[in-house]
């Protein structure tokens, strides 16, 4: 048994019937020189040798008594792989598209708390022999980090060793005596760390105002807490939309390289226009800059395979401005300030505080917040970029030639898009509701357009190289 933390507290109490918070994973992978016929058996096999390995997912929540403490995670639990397994087909002609309608479609309904929170589903029908593994994991369980790591594991990765077998240990609930004893000695720790936290959080907030009224006004900066209203922040629906696009990894890096930045700075412009595209197209200006959330690892060990050990940091996206060179200059100095801010502040603050979250009074508030908000003011999209394994990963002995990874639709706000990077490319997923775009590939498009741009500009090859690994483009309807 162990507690959740209290960033997986908050990621479960602020799951509601209209903001999922499990997070997606897709593998796709290439049969296309496999020996023999690839199929869901051998999908299935390769999960069962495994599970041992694979250790949140074998976890199952158990609520504390009269919600006196977050809920603990049983480990070792029996996985019923009938349940947690599934097939599905996706519609000709088996394209991009009609993948990421698929993914849409799974990522709509919310897991089951009465189970191990996550389910496997093996889409078949892919053009040219694919096939893709489509993981629906609860963000409880695994933050970005954890993802890519428990994904390592789930893969064969050149080099590494295979240790498969089938059984595992399986241990008993605990009695409810357990439970309670154990959730008094945890309040009596964290009752004694009360004083220090808010002695870190007096100085944490003094540092970065202290540092705020250094740099003085910044017209070109979005401010906290002032976030403009957007076509992208409503009342988020239920049902969700996804989309997905490959690029090389060479042409981001030469970029960065070229224009003096870091590989995430790309990242980030590359967002602020293709933002600025869809603002100007949706919303008929774009006259102001956003903010963007973007989380941050506390702890990136490469043996982490659950938990959420992170933090967040609010960075402003230039989507008012032009030119795309200076996009990239301010959206540098605004993603350093705000890591600047974010070690001023604490990395752990924001962990530390979530842990005294009441579970009695949260839930009800977050789904209160969840039916009636319209506007978020701590951010206006989320923005994530992790990098993924540097070799060729295989499943069940099929190469795995794109990856996928996209996390949650937070109040307010619906829009998140998270770039993946594996081997020689850039894999990004977009996830929306269906009351934000005519097509949701508009998303990823503009995003291709965003870099364009900013190569064009810095006077690189504009062209974008392809990426033969990767499943054919999506064009945009309309």
């Amino acid at each position: 048994m162990k507690r959740l933390n209290g960033m997986d507290a908050m990621l479960l109490y602020s799951e509601t019937p209209n903001l999922h918070t499990h997070t997606l994973k897709i593998a796709v992978i290439d049969a296309t020189e496999y020996d023999g016929d690839y199929s869901f058996e051998i999908f299935r096999r390769t999960i069962q040798r495994r599970l041992h390995l694979l250790d949140p997912l074998r976890y199952r929540l158990v609520d504390i008594p009269w919600k006196m403490h977050h809920p603990m995670w049983l480990e070792n639990c029996e996985v019923d792989l009938d349940y947690h397994l599934r097939r599905v087909h996706v519609p000709n002609p088996g394209g991009r598209r009609q993948l990421d309608e698929v993914i849409g479609d799974i990522a709509s309904t919310r897991l089951d708390r009465g189970r191990p929170l996550w389910e496997f589903h093996f889409a078949e029908g892919l053009a040219d022999n694919r096939f893709a593994l489509i993981g629906k994991v609860h963000h409880t369980l695994a933050d970005g980090v954890a993802s890519a790591n428990l994904l390592a594991r789930l893969m064969d990765l050149t080099g590494s060793e295979q240790d498969e077998r089938d059984d595992y240990t399986t241990c008993a609930p605990p009695a409810r005596a357990e439970l309670l004893r154990t959730a008094g000695r945890d309040h009596v720790q964290n009752l004694a760390a009360l004083p220090g936290l808010m002695r870190d959080a007096a100085r944490g907030f003094a540092r970065v105002r202290r540092r705020s009224r250094e740099y003085g006004e910044q017209p070109d900066m979005a401010k906290m807490f002032k976030t403009p209203p957007t076509f992208l922040n409503h009342v988020v629906s239920p049902v969700r939309t996804f989309a997905t696009a490959s690029l090389a990894l060479a042409d981001v890096k030469d970029t960065a390289k070229h224009l003096g930045v870091t590989f995430n700075d790309i990242v980030l412009a590359t967002a602020a226009g293709g933002l600025r595209e869809l603002l100007l197209r949706y919303d008929g200006r774009a006259d102001r800059p956003i903010l963007a959330s973007v989380p941050v690892a506390t702890d990136k060990s490469m043996d982490r395979i659950t938990g959420n050990e992170i933090g967040g940091l609010s960075v402003s996206l230039p989507v008012h401005i032009d030119d795309p060179l200076e996009r990239v200059r301010l959206t540098s100095v605004a993603a350093s300030r705000a890591k600047e801010n974010y070690e001023l502040m604490g990395p752990e603050l924001q962990g530390r505080f979530m842990e005294y979250l009441p579970p009695s009074f949260a839930p009800p508030l977050f789904r209160w917040q969840s039916k009636r908000a319209a506007h978020n003011s701590i951010m206006n999209v989320a923005v994530s970029n992790v990098p993924g394994p540097r070799q060729r990963g295989h499943i069940g002995g099929a190469p795995v030639s794109e990856i996928y990874s996209i996390g949650i639709l937070s109040s307010g706000s619906a829009f998140n898009m998270t770039v993946w990077s594996y081997v020689d490319q850039v894999d990004i997923s977009i996830l929306s509701d269906d009351q934000t775009f005519d097509d949701i590939h508009e998303a990823t498009d503009a995003m291709i357009h965003g870099l364009v741009e900013i190569r064009a500009a810095a006077g690189l090859p504009a062209e974008l190289s392809t990426v033969g690994t990767a499943m054919a483009p999506v064009e945009p309807t309309g």
